[in-house]
Protein backbone atom coordinates (compact mmCIF):
# COMPACT_ATOMS: atom_id res chain seq x y z
CA UNK A 1 0.00 0.00 0.00
CA UNK A 2 1.45 3.36 -0.99
CA UNK A 3 1.96 6.14 1.51
CA UNK A 4 -0.39 9.12 1.27
CA UNK A 5 0.98 12.67 1.25
CA UNK A 6 -1.00 15.89 1.58
CA UNK A 7 0.52 18.87 -0.28
CA UNK A 8 -0.81 22.28 0.81
CA UNK A 9 0.38 25.31 -1.18
CA UNK A 10 -1.39 28.28 -2.79
CA UNK A 11 0.89 28.23 -5.84
CA UNK A 12 -0.56 25.77 -8.41
CA UNK A 13 2.83 25.38 -10.12
CA UNK A 14 4.48 24.28 -6.85
CA UNK A 15 1.65 21.84 -6.10
CA UNK A 16 1.95 20.38 -9.60
CA UNK A 17 5.74 19.94 -9.39
CA UNK A 18 5.64 18.39 -5.91
CA UNK A 19 2.70 16.11 -6.72
CA UNK A 20 4.14 14.84 -10.00
CA UNK A 21 7.53 14.17 -8.41
CA UNK A 22 5.95 12.21 -5.53
CA UNK A 23 3.53 10.31 -7.75
CA UNK A 24 6.42 9.26 -10.01
CA UNK A 25 7.86 7.45 -6.99
CA UNK A 26 4.62 5.70 -6.09
CA UNK A 27 3.19 8.00 -3.44
CA UNK A 28 -0.51 8.82 -3.35
CA UNK A 29 -0.89 12.62 -3.34
CA UNK A 30 -3.78 14.74 -2.09
CA UNK A 31 -3.61 18.49 -2.65
CA UNK A 32 -5.09 21.66 -1.19
CA UNK A 33 -4.58 25.29 -2.22
CA UNK A 34 -5.04 26.82 1.23
CA UNK A 35 -4.87 25.90 4.90
CA UNK A 36 -8.65 25.62 5.41
CA UNK A 37 -9.04 23.05 2.66
CA UNK A 38 -5.81 21.38 3.82
CA UNK A 39 -7.14 20.84 7.34
CA UNK A 40 -10.35 19.32 5.96
CA UNK A 41 -8.37 16.99 3.71
CA UNK A 42 -6.11 16.07 6.63
CA UNK A 43 -9.15 15.10 8.72
CA UNK A 44 -10.88 13.18 5.93
CA UNK A 45 -7.98 11.57 4.06
CA UNK A 46 -5.62 10.79 6.98
CA UNK A 47 -2.31 11.21 5.11
CA UNK A 48 1.01 9.83 6.38
CA UNK A 49 2.85 13.14 5.80
CA UNK A 50 2.01 16.80 5.13
CA UNK A 51 4.08 19.11 2.92
CA UNK A 52 2.94 22.58 3.90
CA UNK A 53 3.66 26.05 2.54
CA UNK A 54 4.28 28.66 5.23
CA UNK A 55 2.94 31.70 3.36
CA UNK A 56 -0.64 31.37 2.09
CA UNK A 57 -3.71 33.60 2.06
CA UNK A 58 -6.66 32.85 4.38
CA UNK A 59 -4.74 30.41 6.60
CA UNK A 60 -0.95 30.33 6.65
CA UNK A 61 1.20 27.35 7.56
CA UNK A 62 1.68 28.42 11.19
CA UNK A 63 -2.06 28.76 11.78
CA UNK A 64 -2.53 25.36 10.16
CA UNK A 65 -0.02 23.81 12.57
CA UNK A 66 -1.57 25.57 15.60
CA UNK A 67 -5.06 24.35 14.66
CA UNK A 68 -3.72 20.86 14.07
CA UNK A 69 -2.01 20.82 17.47
CA UNK A 70 -5.18 22.09 19.19
CA UNK A 71 -7.47 19.49 17.58
CA UNK A 72 -6.89 16.19 19.37
CA UNK A 73 -9.24 14.33 17.02
CA UNK A 74 -6.66 14.56 14.22
CA UNK A 75 -3.83 12.02 14.37
CA UNK A 76 -0.34 13.53 14.49
CA UNK A 77 1.56 13.34 11.22
CA UNK A 78 5.01 14.64 10.30
CA UNK A 79 5.00 18.07 8.66
CA UNK A 80 7.63 19.31 6.22
CA UNK A 81 7.37 23.07 5.67
CA UNK A 82 7.94 24.67 2.28
CA UNK A 83 9.42 28.13 2.69
CA UNK A 84 11.32 30.78 0.82
CA UNK A 85 12.78 31.89 4.17
CA UNK A 86 15.75 29.74 5.19
CA UNK A 87 16.26 31.72 8.41
CA UNK A 88 13.02 30.38 9.94
CA UNK A 89 14.54 27.03 10.96
CA UNK A 90 14.70 27.85 14.68
CA UNK A 91 11.09 28.98 14.75
CA UNK A 92 10.00 25.79 12.98
CA UNK A 93 11.73 23.71 15.65
CA UNK A 94 9.96 25.67 18.41
CA UNK A 95 6.62 24.95 16.75
CA UNK A 96 7.33 21.22 16.59
CA UNK A 97 7.79 21.18 12.83
CA UNK A 98 10.24 18.40 12.08
CA UNK A 99 11.71 19.55 8.80
CA UNK A 100 11.60 22.10 6.02
CA UNK A 101 12.53 22.64 2.39
CA UNK A 102 13.62 26.02 1.05
CA UNK A 103 12.12 27.17 -2.26
CA UNK A 104 13.25 26.83 -4.94
CA UNK A 105 14.04 23.23 -4.07
CA UNK A 106 15.65 20.27 -5.76
CA UNK A 107 13.44 17.27 -6.55
CA UNK A 108 15.91 14.88 -4.95
CA UNK A 109 15.92 16.93 -1.74
CA UNK A 110 12.12 16.66 -1.66
CA UNK A 111 12.27 12.87 -2.03
CA UNK A 112 15.00 12.56 0.59
CA UNK A 113 12.92 14.49 3.14
CA UNK A 114 9.81 12.40 2.37
CA UNK A 115 11.72 9.11 2.71
CA UNK A 116 13.30 10.33 5.96
CA UNK A 117 9.89 10.90 7.55
CA UNK A 118 8.02 7.95 6.05
CA UNK A 119 10.75 5.40 6.65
Amino acid sequence: MSKKILVVDDEPSIVKVVASRLEAFGYEVITANDGDVGLERLKNEKPDLVILDITMPRMDGYTFVKKLQADHTIPRVPIVMLTAKDKMKDLFELEGIKDYIVKPFDGNELLDKVKKHLG
